[in-house]
């Protein structure tokens, strides 16, 4: 292993590290409950060893369901070395329990500052992996930029979310990946449930039970309509709030519309929202011009995922004064005494907030059943993927649905051959 500069797991961290253990795998067993996808590719994992002698670095959002597919794929013969991807998502008894997994070493924890949040990627990395499971992107670029010297023993790696893939393409065009990524987060099973209904249900949670405030009657503006922004708005819009779409691609704008969503620029949406929530993956979509036309009383936060969507600085300049108005929300009180609040420091609002608990259990074990067999996919196929951003091969993609359905109990039709040869024939005329 490289020098892990000595940064400790969290077994070493907690005062009553059994307890947290107890109180960790409680949650997960609950969740794995819920999670028949991810059982059923365990068990597979399990008969199969898929993973025997390779070594997974992942960097996640750690709590109860991501626990799972580390489980999962620890489970498959692998060595797990795992951290957060957010200085506030972690859940520190997962952690724990994770910890305490013969093939896993845990060290993420919740409340760390930037230089242990990094320090405990560099830890993970001293693990010298051979494959990466990432959410956001940190961990390759830190391979990348500090540890070139470990690509070439990287089979491939998989990334979960959007923004990471936005990173990955950018690194990909400028010729800087390499080693193979699954865009995971482009592959339907994710988008279309983990995006749209995930996003839309759990951020929308996490901001009700953080302020204890309804959403009915509530003009809520929604910065961005791809598949997160269209699940917020759906949700919110089924809670009776008024809503609005900004957005900077004029399609996206114009589907907007046509679902009949007021469309506006932020400029003017902020004079007239009650409510803020970013769904772009961009960084400063609000910022000064826009706090300066807000209301009193006004709730800010952050779907996207680094806390650079609002821009906090700018704010904290304009404010004469900044206090916890309530647990996991910070008032900005302007100088003509207009309170704006932003909630869980701007950064991933279903997962930093208090009492958040990220995407729903059916929804992730779905997002993760794709990372699980993406992982199985570059190490028994190595050879078809070179350097460079994957799309997830349809099979997969297929297979973590059919898994699903029967889960489920939902039995579906299939094309007969009569049908598949003339969708696949082009003679066939009027």
């Amino acid at each position: 292993m490289t020098d892990t500069q000595a940064y400790p797991p969290i077994s070493e961290q907690l005062s009553d590290v059994e307890t947290a253990r107890a109180e960790g795998r409680r949650k997960m067993e609950w969740a794995a409950q819920h999670m028949p996808i991810c059982e059923h590719v365990r068990e597979e994992f399990l008969a199969d060893q898929p993973f025997e002698g390779e070594r997974i670095a992942m960097a996640m959002h750690v709590e109860a369901k991501t626990a799972i597919l580390v489980e999962t794929l620890a489970d498959g013969g692998a060595e797990v070395a795992v951290t957060g991807c957010n200085p506030l998502s972690t859940h520190d008894d997962v952690s724990a329990a994770l910890d305490a997994h013969d093939s896993i070493t845990s060290y993420a924890k919740r409340g760390v500052d930037d230089e242990e949040y990094y320090e405990a990627i560099h830890a993970v990395i001293g693990h010298e992996p051979t494959v990466t499971v990432d959410d956001g992107m940190d961990l390759v670029a830190m391979i990348h930029e500090e540890y070139p010297e470990l690509i070439e023993g990287i089979v491939g790696g998989a990334e979960e979310t959007t923004t990471g893939v936005h990173r990955l393409r950018a690194m990909d065009a400028d010729g800087a990946l390499e080693y193979p990524v699954f865009a995971v987060n482009d592959t339907p099973m994710k988008r279309l449930f983990d995006n749209v209904h995930g996003t839309g249900e759990s951020s929308l949670a996490s901001i009700a039970m953080t302020t204890n405030l309804s959403w009915a009657g509530k003009t809520v503006v929604v910065a961005g309509f791809g598949y997160c922004g269209k699940g917020v708005a759906s949700k919110v819009s089924g809670q009776n709030a008024n809503v609005v779409v900004t957005e900077v691609e004029p399609r996206r704008a114009l589907e907007a519309h046509m679902e009949g969503y007021e469309v506006m620029p932020m400029a003017e949406a902020a004079a007239v929202g009650d409510v803020f929530l970013t769904t772009t993956g961009n960084r400063d979509v609000i910022v000064r011009e826009h706090f300066e036309q807000m209301g009193d009383g006004v709730l800010l936060a952050n779907a996207g995922h680094f806390d650079i969507e609002i821009d906090l600085e700018a704010l904290a300049d304009l404010a004469v004064d900044r206090y916890e108005a309530r647990d996991g929300v910070d008032a900005y009180e302007l100088a003509d005494g207009r309170r704006l609040n932003v909630i869980a420091e701007g950064r991933l609002v279903n997962l930093a907030a208090p009492v958040s608990l990220g995407h729903p259990v059916e929804v992730m074990d779905q997002s993760f059943g794709v990372q699980a067999v993406c992982v199985r996919e570059l190490l028994e196929n190595s050879e078809q993927y070179g350097p460079g951003v994957h799309d997830v091969p349809d099979d997969l993609d297929r297979e973590i649905a059919e898994i699903k359905l029967a889960a489920d109990g939902v039995a579906f039709d299939s094309l007969t051959e009569t049908q598949r040869e003339y969708m696949g024939s082009w003679d066939h005329g009027t």
